[in-house]
């Protein structure tokens, strides 16, 4: 990163991850700040990054380049408020917070248009294995761009959208995907040890499973449905098990799901943002 000011207001696990991944990458540490109300989470961010922490959200917006918001949806329009009378040196909005839009953004921080990213990342991205859907509006510029694509990139990928409402398809695929996939290792467990096998061992073969095919699939040269039909053996142990899952109605099920997250992610949108 050409290293901007980053102020941080809010400094939960979300916002750790991402300071942590750009210390990482090398990013002075006088150049992050971050603010948060609780004094024993300021200290832990300081000690295990050495940036400065503050109690004022102010404090920390001082002479910033970027600002994250990364304080909890229900909260977000009174701190936006908040900070109005210290924008005026116009920094780029970041706003990590789901189903707070654009539009609202700008409406609870003032007249005056803002550079704002929105942005929908997902749990991974506490262990930089993360993945970020990206919406900037009119205002922000190709520099600013990229200081936000940087910043994410530093806790996994970042991918640009060109519409905010994929913001919600984004939240239905990979914000609320990893417990999709948290509930299938549930039920995979369960069922090897229906099948007798140790709780211990059932879970083992399961998660390391998860891990492989995971990674065939990213580092592979060919997609899932191609690796899929290259495991699935003609009448053997895996077509039974394939055929039984789509006889229950395995792909509909899954876009009923992921339709059900979409939907939900807009209504969440429009009561918050009210």
């Amino acid at each position: 990163m050409n290293s901007p000011r980053i102020a941080f207001i809010g400094a939960g696990n979300m916002a750790a991850s991402l300071i942590g991944g750009m210390r990482a990458q090398g990013v002075a540490a006088d150049a992050i700040r971050a603010s948060d109300p609780g004094a024993e989470q300021r200290a832990k961010i300081s000690a295990d990054h050495c940036i400065q922490t503050f109690a004022q959200n102010a404090d920390a917006l001082a002479g910033a380049d970027i600002v994250v918001l990364s304080v909890k949806p229900q909260v977000m329009q009174a701190v936006c408020r908040d900070l109005v009378a210290h924008l005026e040196h116009a920094p780029l909005i970041v706003s990590i917070a789901a189903g707070i839009s654009c539009d609202s953004l700008q409406r609870w921080l003032g007249p005056r248009p803002q550079a704002i990213v929105r942005c929908m990342p997902n749990t991974p991205s506490l262990l930089r294995q993360g993945v970020s859907g990206l919406y900037a509006n009119a205002q922000v510029s190709n520099t600013q761009k990229q200081q936000a694509e940087q910043l994410l990139s530093a806790v996994g990928m970042a991918l640009w959208l060109e519409e905010e409402r994929l913001i919600d398809a984004v939240t239905a695929v990979s914000g609320s995907g990893p417990a999709y996939f948290f509930l299938l290792i549930e039920a995979m467990t369960a069922a090897g040890e229906q099948l007798g096998l140790p709780r211990e061992t059932a879970a083992q073969l399961t998660l390391q499973t998860a891990l492989g095919a995971a990674r065939m699939a990213c580092e592979g040269d060919v997609d899932a449905a191609e690796l899929r039909r290259r495991v699935t053996s003609p009448n053997g142990t895996t077509e039974a098990a394939i055929k039984a899952f789509q006889a229950g109605g395995f792909e509909q099920l899954v876009q009923q799901a992921l339709n059900a997250a979409a939907q939900r992610s807009a209504e969440l949108a429009e009561q918050l943002g009210q």
